[in-house]
């Protein structure tokens, strides 16, 4: 039946699963996994008893798990409350639906619903019957990891924070221990011992093999691979849980290409979680409703989705207190400057790309931040924006209506990235844009018109139930059939359909202005979350249009800018401010239903609660870096670490050679006096050991020497045999020969004579020695040994030996205790 490895398997599945802990609010949903870790477990020592072959146990377990779950949360439908029955299933399987929808619904960690509690007590009972049916059942404890794995898998698919080594920890020890048992257990089975008269059974009791020695090596084996797993990525500077360096490396002149997770796939997330928290506060010296807050441009449109293309940044690319790139295409067009001060909230996590207004001309910010000159994209392979305060100048164009309605050309390298449209793009949706824009003669009257029709009352629905466009249909469907979705669907569409009429579009995600406090500061929480469509017109460059509806009944804080806002007279200039768009709430007329825009009318200053404009405060930097520093300490700590177990272990050798030297010394003042015979002796026998020990020390400090200078030693030569060697190898002076000859004489004495030699003299001879050696070494060479001696690793391995031989005495004892007589 094999119940010890079935128990081990039970306890490794549950060990594993504590790595999805970070994904729930409560631990509720540990009690239900351990129970369907249980009953699966149970239900494999009973398919193993009746020796039922294994595709019966394909099928026993399964209905066991299900049984275990109907009774848990389908008990109302199922006969007698544990019996499953169509009404259960369907129960059950209804239950699972609105598990999986609630898990988009909210942010990890998440409220432990029915739905998700089910969901996770079943996923954790089919790792358990995988688990239990290769480690037990077919005796592969091996690929029993994988599906262990799995559960480690899942927080490092859902959330953004990376996992921590103590999540990794628990899984690893049952990994480990799976196969210890499994490894025991075999050797178990190799039969009975054939006893003779060395080896008998007085001896040994049990008629099977003790593989209980076994463990000390899979011990070993464990604890070095769990170490190095663990220390080895925090060791590594260049390693980012969530920055994956491009191909390319580090190119030539430090040209950094770095990629970064698709932004859009937490989009969605961030927009409907629950508690709507903060993720930022700003003041700004714009006196409209400031612009949006970008953080990525999405430039690259593959067929499946919107995404942008590696950025570069070398240290000259480096933000803080620089003026950055000029804006592409941004020309003679009136502009207005524009100071803004953020601090983004210490509980964000893993926010390295800085929301901005765009164009940002000048950023204010401690740390290894970086931008990508075309994007004007602000990235850290390093930080993190959580907590930070930064400033930031950027311009806010504001063109008149004759220089939006210009036909200028444009350039060509802006046209082949931002018109390229791939092949396969349904006819329907080419006819749909060239119909919407038909009766428009510029580019600017295109692009108005396209974004007219997306928040036109009726014509859609704003919903954050519709699923996540992942490809060409899901937009055409979105275009032409359901007529719902959230601004990722109301982004991308327009970007496509103003590229397919030649217009170069981008689709731009960060947040919203969000929503101003009566001080005068704005603030941005999770629902501000927001992607728009960007759109390019030489001699003003990228402008932000909005096709999202706003208010209740869309994306609450989503504004229009001025310069897209049908009323605009020719000749007028625009202003730059921005309006609320229509909602779907909104009436036949076009009148928001959620309150007046804010129109062309000036706000007082924000920074000010008397409407003067104030200067900013110096940014707040967050004091000394002091992890920086807690960081260069540990790394000079650890690089002085060799030298100094070096010359503690001298200091140590020495030192012990002394405090016998000076039991023996004190011994022979006692000569003459009235102590007895037995303790001079006593003396002597001290005197005669410190002599040993003396030698010893100096030719170990010899063995050292030659170790650190690359020089042969062998073990098991003898003291005249290592002399011999070490002058072929390198030829010493007349002083350093003549001290040599006296430790192999001292180390001979020591080793084979009844009484060893004097040792006056040995410590200043191996020091001699040392010396001649060093000097016949290069100055390379021996700045190594001063700083990384390797005689220090041979140091470091004794020590993790004498560590793991705390296991070999752990076995020992339980040894003895199955050994010793009752």
């Amino acid at each position: 039946m094999r119940i010890r490895l079935t128990i081990v398997a039970c306890a490794a599945t549950l060990l594993a699963s504590l790595a999805l802990y970070p994904l729930f609010k409560t631990a509720t949903w540990f009690g239900s996994g351990l129970g369907a870790v249980l009953t699966v477990g149970l239900a494999g020592v009973l398919t193993r008893k009746l020796r039922l072959p294994v595709l019966a146990c394909l099928a026993i377990v399964p209905v066991a798990l299900l049984i275990y779950l109907t009774a848990m949360y389908a008990s109302g439908p199922a006969l007698l409350g544990v019996i499953p029955t169509p009404a259960s299933i369907s129960y059950l399987s209804a239950l699972l639906q609105d598990g999986w929808q609630e898990v988009f619904q909210y942010a990890p960690p998440v409220p432990v619903l029915p739905g998700i509690e089910l969901m996770s007590t079943g996923g954790i009972g089919l790792i358990a019957f995988l688990v239990d049916l290769l480690a037990v059942r077919l005796r592969r404890a091996a690929p029993a990891g994988l599906p262990l794995l799995a559960m480690y898998a899942l927080p490092a698919r859902f959330r953004q924070e990376s996992t921590g080594w103590l999540v990794f920890l628990p899984g690893a020890a049952g990994y480990l221990a799976l196969l210890v048992t499994d490894a025991r257990d075999r050797l178990s089975g190799w039969g009975r011992p054939i006893f003779t008269r060395h080896w008998s059974g007085e001896k040994f009791a049990h008629d099977r093999p003790d593989s209980r020695p076994l463990a000390v090596t899979g011990r070993r084996i464990g604890l070095t691979a769990v170490v190095i797993a663990i220390v080895v990525p925090l060791a590594v500077p260049d390693i980012h849980p969530r920055w994956l360096p491009g191909s390319g490396g580090d190119g030539p002149g430090g040209l950094t290409t770095v990629t970064t997770p698709d932004p859009l796939v937490s989009l969605k997330r961030q927009l409907v979680r629950q508690d709507d928290a903060v993720v930022l506060t700003y003041r700004t010296t714009d006196d409209l409703t400031p612009e949006y807050l970008r953080m990525y441009s999405l430039d690259r449109f593959d067929g499946d989705g919107w995404t942008y293309s590696p950025m570069h940044g070398d240290k000259n690319a480096q933000v803080d207190g620089k003026t950055l790139p000029a804006a592409p295409g941004l020309g003679d067009s009136s502009i207005r400057t524009v100071s803004t001060r953020i601090a983004v909230d210490s509980h964000v996590r893993g926010m390295n790309v800085l929301p901005t207004p765009y164009p940002p001309t000048k950023v204010g910010i401690k740390g290894d931040w970086r931008v990508d000159a075309p994007s004007l994209m602000i990235f850290s392979l390093r930080d993190s924006a959580g907590g930070r305060t930064y400033t930031v100048s950027s311009v806010r164009p504001t063109p008149t209506y004759q220089q939006l309605e210009s036909t200028e050309p444009i350039p060509s390298d802006v046209a082949s990235r931002y018109l390229a449209v791939p092949h396969g793009i349904p006819s329907d949706v080419v006819a749909l844009a060239n119909r919407l824009t038909a009766s428009a003669s510029t580019p600017y009257d295109r692009a108005v018109k396209l974004q007219q029709w997306f928040v036109r009352p009726g014509n859609f629905t704003y919903s954050l139930d519709a699923p996540s466009p992942r490809n060409v249909g899901a937009l055409r469907d979105f275009l032409f059939t359901s007529r719902t979705g959230y601004c990722e669907q109301f982004a991308a569409s327009m970007a496509l359909l103003a590229r397919i009429i030649g217009i170069p579009a981008r689709v731009g995600m960060g947040y919203t202005a969000g929503t101003r406090q009566s001080d005068g500061s704005w603030i941005v929480r999770t629902k501000d979350t927001h992607a728009w469509p960007e759109l390019y017109f030489s001699g003003i460059g990228w402008l932000r249009f909005e096709p999202t509806p706003s208010g209740g009944g869309g994306q609450g804080s989503a504004t229009v800018p001025d310069y897209t806002a049908p009323q605009l007279l020719p000749g007028a200039p625009t202003g730059g401010s921005t309006s609320r768009l229509p909602s779907t709430g909104s009436t036949p007329d076009g009148r928001s239903t959620t309150g007046p825009g804010t129109g062309l009318r000036h706000r007082p200053d924000p920074l000010d609660r008397n409407g003067a404009a104030g200067a900013f405060p110096p940014p707040d930097h967050g004091g000394p870096p002091i992890g920086r520093l807690l960081l260069l300490l540990a790394v000079l700590l650890l690089l002085a670490t060799p030298a100094t177990l070096h010359r503690l272990a001298g200091v140590r050798r020495w030192a012990g050679s002394a405090s016998n030297a000076d039991v023996g010394a004190a011994s022979g003042e006692l000569r003459g006096t009235a102590v007895p015979v037995a303790l001079r002796r006593l003396g002597r026998v001290h005197r005669s050991a410190s002599n040993a020990g003396v030698a010893h020390a100096a030719w170990d400090e010899l063995r050292i020497a030659a170790v650190d200078f690359g020089l042969p030693w062998r073990a098991g030569d003898s003291p005249r045999a290592t002399a011999r060697r070490l002058m072929e190898a390198r030829p010493l002076g007349e002083p350093a020969t003549d001290a040599l000859a006296r430790l192999v004489k001292a180390e001979e004495l020591a080793r084979y004579a009844p009484t060893p030699g004097p040792a006056t003299g040995l410590r200043d001879d191996a020091r001699a020695v040392r010396a001649a050696i060093a000097a016949g070494a290069g100055r390379r060479r021996r700045w190594r040994v001063r700083l990384l001696p390797p005689s220090a690793l041979l140091l470091l391995r004794h020590g993790v030996g004498r560590v793991l031989d705390a296991f070999d005495r752990l076995d020992s004892l339980s040894l003895r205790r199955r050994q010793s007589p009752s």
